[in-house]
Protein backbone atom coordinates (compact mmCIF):
# COMPACT_ATOMS: atom_id res chain seq x y z
CA UNK A 1 0.00 0.00 0.00
CA UNK A 2 3.16 2.29 0.76
CA UNK A 3 3.85 2.31 -2.74
CA UNK A 4 0.63 2.79 -4.10
CA UNK A 5 -0.81 5.65 -2.04
CA UNK A 6 -0.53 8.67 -3.95
CA UNK A 7 -2.05 12.19 -3.46
CA UNK A 8 -5.50 12.79 -5.63
CA UNK A 9 -6.09 9.56 -5.22
CA UNK A 10 -9.70 8.52 -4.48
CA UNK A 11 -10.13 6.86 -0.64
CA UNK A 12 -12.62 4.52 -1.71
CA UNK A 13 -10.32 3.40 -4.20
CA UNK A 14 -7.34 3.36 -1.61
CA UNK A 15 -9.34 0.85 0.58
CA UNK A 16 -10.85 -1.27 -1.90
CA UNK A 17 -7.41 -2.08 -3.16
CA UNK A 18 -5.91 -3.19 0.14
CA UNK A 19 -8.92 -5.14 1.02
CA UNK A 20 -9.16 -6.57 -2.38
CA UNK A 21 -5.54 -7.16 -1.86
CA UNK A 22 -6.28 -8.85 1.47
CA UNK A 23 -8.83 -10.95 0.57
CA UNK A 24 -6.27 -12.44 -2.46
CA UNK A 25 -2.88 -12.70 -0.08
CA UNK A 26 -5.56 -14.20 2.78
CA UNK A 27 -7.28 -16.82 0.76
CA UNK A 28 -10.74 -15.37 1.60
CA UNK A 29 -12.95 -17.95 2.99
CA UNK A 30 -16.66 -17.06 4.53
CA UNK A 31 -16.17 -16.64 8.00
CA UNK A 32 -12.68 -18.89 8.19
CA UNK A 33 -10.55 -16.35 6.23
CA UNK A 34 -10.61 -12.88 5.35
CA UNK A 35 -10.56 -9.29 6.50
CA UNK A 36 -11.56 -8.46 10.40
CA UNK A 37 -13.00 -5.12 10.19
CA UNK A 38 -13.43 -2.10 7.74
CA UNK A 39 -10.55 -0.13 6.42
CA UNK A 40 -9.95 2.75 8.64
CA UNK A 41 -8.90 6.06 6.73
CA UNK A 42 -9.00 8.87 8.94
CA UNK A 43 -8.29 12.13 8.05
CA UNK A 44 -6.58 14.87 9.91
CA UNK A 45 -8.45 15.69 13.10
CA UNK A 46 -10.47 12.66 12.78
CA UNK A 47 -8.81 9.76 14.74
CA UNK A 48 -10.33 6.58 13.90
CA UNK A 49 -13.32 4.82 12.69
CA UNK A 50 -13.79 6.38 9.40
CA UNK A 51 -14.06 4.24 6.38
CA UNK A 52 -16.08 6.08 3.12
CA UNK A 53 -19.96 5.06 2.47
CA UNK A 54 -20.88 4.11 -0.87
CA UNK A 55 -20.80 7.21 -3.04
CA UNK A 56 -18.48 8.95 -0.77
CA UNK A 57 -15.80 11.04 -3.12
CA UNK A 58 -13.24 12.30 -0.71
CA UNK A 59 -9.90 12.08 -2.28
CA UNK A 60 -6.63 11.81 -0.55
CA UNK A 61 -4.59 15.17 -0.44
CA UNK A 62 -0.48 16.37 -0.04
CA UNK A 63 -1.63 18.32 2.97
CA UNK A 64 -3.34 15.29 4.85
CA UNK A 65 -2.49 12.92 7.39
CA UNK A 66 -4.20 9.51 7.00
CA UNK A 67 -4.23 6.43 9.68
CA UNK A 68 -4.47 3.35 7.74
CA UNK A 69 -5.59 1.01 10.68
CA UNK A 70 -6.48 -2.65 8.92
CA UNK A 71 -6.82 -6.49 10.01
CA UNK A 72 -6.86 -9.75 9.46
CA UNK A 73 -8.19 -12.79 10.63
CA UNK A 74 -7.84 -16.75 10.22
CA UNK A 75 -10.33 -18.58 12.30
CA UNK A 76 -11.38 -15.83 14.63
CA UNK A 77 -7.54 -15.24 15.34
CA UNK A 78 -7.54 -11.47 14.72
CA UNK A 79 -3.58 -9.37 13.85
CA UNK A 80 -4.52 -6.03 14.14
CA UNK A 81 -2.22 -2.43 12.80
CA UNK A 82 -2.13 0.73 11.86
CA UNK A 83 0.75 3.07 10.68
CA UNK A 84 0.02 7.36 9.37
CA UNK A 85 0.44 7.92 5.63
CA UNK A 86 1.61 11.89 5.09
CA UNK A 87 3.22 13.51 2.17
CA UNK A 88 4.10 16.57 3.31
CA UNK A 89 7.47 16.83 5.39
CA UNK A 90 5.80 19.02 8.26
CA UNK A 91 4.04 15.60 9.76
CA UNK A 92 7.58 14.24 10.15
CA UNK A 93 8.22 15.10 14.22
CA UNK A 94 4.45 14.14 14.79
CA UNK A 95 4.74 10.98 13.05
CA UNK A 96 7.93 9.63 14.54
CA UNK A 97 6.68 10.71 18.22
CA UNK A 98 3.81 8.54 17.47
CA UNK A 99 5.89 5.71 15.93
CA UNK A 100 8.30 5.95 18.58
CA UNK A 101 5.66 6.09 21.60
CA UNK A 102 3.97 2.61 19.70
CA UNK A 103 7.35 0.95 20.12
CA UNK A 104 8.38 2.06 23.59
CA UNK A 105 4.59 0.18 24.70
CA UNK A 106 5.64 -2.78 22.86
CA UNK A 107 9.15 -3.07 24.09
CA UNK A 108 7.60 -2.77 27.60
CA UNK A 109 4.25 -4.64 27.34
CA UNK A 110 4.79 -8.50 28.84
CA UNK A 111 2.96 -10.72 31.69
CA UNK A 112 2.07 -8.80 34.47
CA UNK A 113 3.07 -5.22 32.76
CA UNK A 114 0.69 -2.80 31.66
CA UNK A 115 1.86 0.08 29.24
CA UNK A 116 1.76 3.60 29.80
CA UNK A 117 1.45 6.42 26.66
CA UNK A 118 -1.27 10.63 25.23
CA UNK A 119 -4.55 11.16 23.18
CA UNK A 120 -6.12 10.36 26.65
CA UNK A 121 -9.62 8.64 25.72
CA UNK A 122 -8.03 6.06 23.13
CA UNK A 123 -6.57 2.57 24.29
CA UNK A 124 -5.06 0.04 23.23
CA UNK A 125 -6.95 -3.43 23.87
CA UNK A 126 -7.10 -7.34 24.20
CA UNK A 127 -8.26 -9.13 21.36
CA UNK A 128 -10.07 -12.67 21.51
CA UNK A 129 -11.25 -15.05 19.68
CA UNK A 130 -14.34 -12.89 16.36
CA UNK A 131 -13.32 -9.77 18.88
CA UNK A 132 -11.42 -6.88 18.31
CA UNK A 133 -11.74 -5.45 21.84
CA UNK A 134 -11.78 -8.47 24.33
CA UNK A 135 -12.51 -6.69 27.32
CA UNK A 136 -9.13 -5.64 28.48
CA UNK A 137 -7.77 -1.73 28.02
CA UNK A 138 -4.48 -0.76 27.70
CA UNK A 139 -4.22 2.67 28.58
CA UNK A 140 -1.92 5.41 26.25
CA UNK A 141 -1.87 8.09 28.96
CA UNK A 142 -0.87 7.36 33.16
CA UNK A 143 -3.85 6.41 35.17
CA UNK A 144 -6.07 4.44 33.08
CA UNK A 145 -6.82 0.68 33.64
CA UNK A 146 -4.93 -1.41 35.81
CA UNK A 147 -5.50 -5.20 34.77
CA UNK A 148 -2.50 -6.79 33.85
CA UNK A 149 -1.20 -8.45 30.68
CA UNK A 150 -1.71 -12.49 30.88
CA UNK A 151 -0.06 -15.64 29.26
CA UNK A 152 -1.37 -16.42 26.17
CA UNK A 153 -3.63 -13.01 25.82
CA UNK A 154 -3.12 -11.14 22.10
CA UNK A 155 -2.98 -7.45 22.66
CA UNK A 156 -3.27 -4.12 20.27
CA UNK A 157 -0.49 -1.66 21.06
CA UNK A 158 -1.64 1.87 19.57
CA UNK A 159 -1.04 5.12 20.17
CA UNK A 160 -2.12 8.41 18.78
CA UNK A 161 -0.19 11.75 18.77
CA UNK A 162 -2.42 14.45 18.08
CA UNK A 163 -1.70 18.70 17.59
CA UNK A 164 -5.26 19.10 19.14
CA UNK A 165 -6.79 18.89 22.36
CA UNK A 166 -5.64 14.97 23.12
CA UNK A 167 -9.54 13.95 23.38
CA UNK A 168 -11.68 12.43 20.90
CA UNK A 169 -15.64 12.48 20.59
CA UNK A 170 -18.29 11.27 18.32
CA UNK A 171 -18.76 13.28 15.39
CA UNK A 172 -19.35 12.74 11.32
CA UNK A 173 -21.55 9.70 9.68
CA UNK A 174 -21.17 6.46 11.22
CA UNK A 175 -19.67 3.98 8.59
CA UNK A 176 -18.48 1.07 11.35
CA UNK A 177 -20.50 -1.30 13.12
CA UNK A 178 -20.19 -4.47 14.59
CA UNK A 179 -22.57 -7.34 16.25
CA UNK A 180 -22.58 -6.88 19.96
CA UNK A 181 -20.48 -9.90 21.22
CA UNK A 182 -22.77 -10.47 24.50
CA UNK A 183 -26.14 -9.02 22.97
CA UNK A 184 -27.72 -12.86 23.15
CA UNK A 185 -30.86 -13.32 21.89
CA UNK A 186 -33.23 -10.19 21.75
CA UNK A 187 -36.92 -10.90 19.84
CA UNK A 188 -36.86 -8.51 16.55
CA UNK A 189 -41.32 -8.17 15.07
CA UNK A 190 -39.58 -7.06 11.11
CA UNK A 191 -39.16 -9.03 8.88
CA UNK A 192 -36.43 -7.09 7.13
CA UNK A 193 -34.53 -6.77 10.48
CA UNK A 194 -35.01 -10.38 11.18
CA UNK A 195 -33.19 -11.04 7.57
CA UNK A 196 -30.70 -8.22 7.78
CA UNK A 197 -29.59 -9.75 11.16
CA UNK A 198 -29.56 -13.61 9.48
CA UNK A 199 -27.24 -11.64 6.61
CA UNK A 200 -25.09 -10.39 9.18
CA UNK A 201 -24.50 -13.12 11.18
CA UNK A 202 -23.76 -15.18 7.87
CA UNK A 203 -21.16 -12.59 6.80
CA UNK A 204 -19.62 -11.06 9.84
CA UNK A 205 -20.94 -13.00 13.47
CA UNK A 206 -19.00 -10.66 15.46
CA UNK A 207 -16.49 -9.02 13.17
CA UNK A 208 -16.48 -5.16 12.86
CA UNK A 209 -18.40 -4.25 9.36
CA UNK A 210 -19.09 -1.23 7.23
CA UNK A 211 -21.50 -0.15 4.78
CA UNK A 212 -19.59 -0.86 1.80
CA UNK A 213 -19.44 -4.36 2.66
CA UNK A 214 -22.78 -4.82 3.06
CA UNK A 215 -23.28 -3.30 -0.39
CA UNK A 216 -20.76 -5.49 -1.74
CA UNK A 217 -22.82 -8.61 -0.75
CA UNK A 218 -26.34 -7.36 -2.05
CA UNK A 219 -27.81 -5.68 0.56
CA UNK A 220 -29.45 -2.78 -0.22
CA UNK A 221 -32.16 0.07 1.53
CA UNK A 222 -31.14 -1.56 4.46
CA UNK A 223 -30.30 1.63 6.91
CA UNK A 224 -33.73 1.66 8.71
CA UNK A 225 -33.53 -2.30 9.53
CA UNK A 226 -29.69 -1.51 10.32
CA UNK A 227 -30.48 1.63 13.02
CA UNK A 228 -33.25 -0.75 14.46
CA UNK A 229 -30.63 -3.40 14.96
CA UNK A 230 -28.95 -0.43 16.53
CA UNK A 231 -31.79 0.68 18.67
CA UNK A 232 -32.19 -2.93 20.02
CA UNK A 233 -28.74 -3.32 21.31
CA UNK A 234 -28.11 -5.94 18.70
CA UNK A 235 -25.51 -3.96 16.53
CA UNK A 236 -23.46 -1.55 18.00
CA UNK A 237 -22.61 1.85 15.59
CA UNK A 238 -19.26 3.45 15.90
CA UNK A 239 -18.91 6.47 14.59
CA UNK A 240 -15.49 8.44 13.62
CA UNK A 241 -13.78 10.08 16.92
CA UNK A 242 -12.25 13.29 16.21
CA UNK A 243 -10.36 15.92 17.80
CA UNK A 244 -10.90 19.51 17.32
CA UNK A 245 -11.19 20.59 13.89
CA UNK A 246 -7.78 22.18 12.05
CA UNK A 247 -5.68 19.36 14.52
CA UNK A 248 -3.56 16.20 12.91
CA UNK A 249 -4.21 12.49 14.49
CA UNK A 250 -1.74 10.27 14.30
CA UNK A 251 -1.71 6.21 15.12
CA UNK A 252 0.83 3.24 14.81
CA UNK A 253 -0.26 0.41 16.30
CA UNK A 254 1.31 -3.31 16.62
CA UNK A 255 -0.46 -6.56 17.27
CA UNK A 256 1.26 -9.02 20.19
CA UNK A 257 1.02 -12.44 21.66
CA UNK A 258 2.23 -13.04 25.33
CA UNK A 259 4.54 -16.30 25.12
CA UNK A 260 5.81 -17.78 28.41
CA UNK A 261 8.99 -16.69 27.89
CA UNK A 262 8.86 -14.34 25.19
CA UNK A 263 5.86 -12.40 23.25
CA UNK A 264 6.08 -11.90 19.68
CA UNK A 265 4.78 -9.03 17.36
CA UNK A 266 3.13 -10.33 15.32
CA UNK A 267 2.45 -7.39 12.90
CA UNK A 268 6.05 -6.60 12.72
CA UNK A 269 7.42 -6.35 9.13
CA UNK A 270 10.54 -5.50 7.53
CA UNK A 271 8.59 -2.07 6.55
CA UNK A 272 7.56 -0.94 10.28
Amino acid sequence: MRSIIKPGMPMIDMCETLENTVRKLISENGLQAGIAFPTGCSLNWVAAHWTPNSGDKTVLQYDDGMKLDFGTHVDGHIIHCAFTVAFNPMFDPLLKATQDATNTGVKEAGIDIFPVKSIRNLNGHSIGSYQIHAGKSVPIVEGGEQKKMEEGEFFAIETFGSTGKGYVREDLECSHYMKNFNAGHIPLRLPRVKQLLATINKNFSTLAFCRRYLDRIGESKYLMALKNLCDNGVVQPYPPLCDIKGSYVSQFEHTILLRPTCKEVISRGDDY
